[in-house]
Parts: structure tokens; C-alpha cells; sequence
């Protein structure tokens, strides 16, 4: 038997929870200053960066284990269909949007990942998405979650939820716009080559630890 081990299996989902969790270590006063976007924009280094950092901040444990729970669920998933530095590029595109938007139709400060969460969500439920298509599960997410944040959008609870709705509307974007690239492709080819192959075989090929105990 094969010895088990621990590997790192989703380098941008694991290193972002990590980086979260040590932001949520450091004195509020550092994270006020760098890991909340602001709603009026700064000319320096500190204000661009806030775009893209308040992700990693949030206003409590439960907060932040709420944003982690479903990232650490949905996200490696989603990193093997797609891969590493597309995942990374859609949490900062994701992260800028919601940054931007909020800073346009709000006059409080922005932070936590929820936004990136709400995008995972959508961008998971595209999954089995084909050229001329709208999968139903993908309708009956949109329709549970975005009209949910979008009844509460009005609200003031102290919720992001517009920045709910925007990083939802960016993961839809990025499963019908094809933002997994060529490794969703090939996942997609693989699954498609094995349909209605002969059991115990991987694209019509014999599986080498099946053939092993098959000879026995």
C-alpha cells in the first residue's frame, strides 16, 4: 500500500485562506489602513493596493470561517478544472470589480471575500456548461442566491450584498466566457473520450493498476 501524504494541493485557494487568516492576526489599525477598500479612491500605492487587499480582510473569525468554509470547498475544485493562475487572476479580477463598484454606489468601506465566494459559486455552477447551452442548475443558483442578495441589496444591515451581487456576476461571466482555458478543455476531452468506453479503461485504454489485478 502507498504511503499517504499531506500535499498542497491548491496553492492559490490554501495560500489565500492562510494569508487571511494573518491578516485577521494583525492590529485593526493595519488592517483599516490596508485591507479595507475605501469609498473615495487614494493616488498612492496604499489606495491601489486596497482594491485587490480587502479581500483579505474581515470584521471577525466568524466572518472570516463563513467567507472560508465555501472557499476551501468549492475553490480546489474549481483550481484543478481551471488551474492555478487563471483561478488567481479571476479572484483579482473579481476582487477589483467589487472594489470599484462599491466605491461608486456606497459610502462605507469594503472587506472580505465574500465576493470572491459568490463568484466561485457561480463560476462552479457552469461547470458542465456546452457551446448553446444555459445549464438548469446554473438558472436555479443564479436564481436562489443573486436574487436573495438582490432582495437584501437595499437593506442597511451592514452586508455587502451588492458586492455579493457583482462577484456573482463575474464568476456567470467567466463560465460562459471560457475564462477556464485549455485545462477545463482537456478535462472536459477526457470525460468525453471515456463516455461509453469499456469499463476498467481511461479514453478506450486499459488502466494499469485494473489490468494488474485483472491478470491475477
Amino acid at each position: 500500500m502507498a504511503k499517504l501524504r499531506v500535499t498542497y494541493n491548491a496553492p492559490v485557494v490554501l495560500t489565500f485562506a492562510l494569508l487571511a487568516v494573518i491578516v485577521q492576526l494583525l492590529p485593526d489599525a493595519i488592517k483599516n489602513d490596508w485591507f479595507v477598500a475605501q469609498p473615495h479612491f487614494e493616488a498612492s500605492v496604499q489606495g491601489v493596493l486596497r482594491f485587490f487587499t480587502h479581500i483579505l480582510g474581515h470584521a471577525s473569525w466568524q466572518h472570516l470561517l463563513g467567507n472560508f468554509m465555501l472557499i476551501l470547498l468549492i475553490g480546489p475544485i474549481l483550481e484543478e478544472r481551471h488551474g492555478s493562475l487563471p483561478l488567481l487572476f479571476m479572484i483579482l479580477v473579481t476582487a477589483f470589480v467589487t472594489a470599484l463598484a462599491y466605491m461608486v454606489f456606497s459610502s462605507g468601506g469594503l472587506l472580505g471575500a465574500s465576493g470572491v465566494v459568490f463568484m466561485m459559486i457561480l463560476l462552479a455552477s457552469t461547470a458542465n456548461i456546452r457551446a448553446g447551452e444555459i445549464p438548469l442548475t446554473f438558472i436555479a443558483i443564479a436564481v436562489l442566491y443573486l436574487g436573495a442578495e438582490l432582495m437584501q441589496a437595499f437593506k442597511n444591515d451592514g452586508v455587502a450584498h451588492f458586492a455579493h451581487l457583482i462577484g456573482g456576476a463575474a464568476g456567470a461571466a467567466f463560465g460562459f466566457f471560457g475564462a477556464g482555458g485549455k485545462k477545463a478543455a482537456k478535462i472536459d476531452a477526457k470525460l468525453a473520450a471515456n463516455a461509453g468506453a469499456p469499463a476498467g479503461t481511461l479514453a478506450g485504454k486499459p488502466i494499469p493498476a485494473l489490468e494488474k489485478v485483472v491478470g491475477k
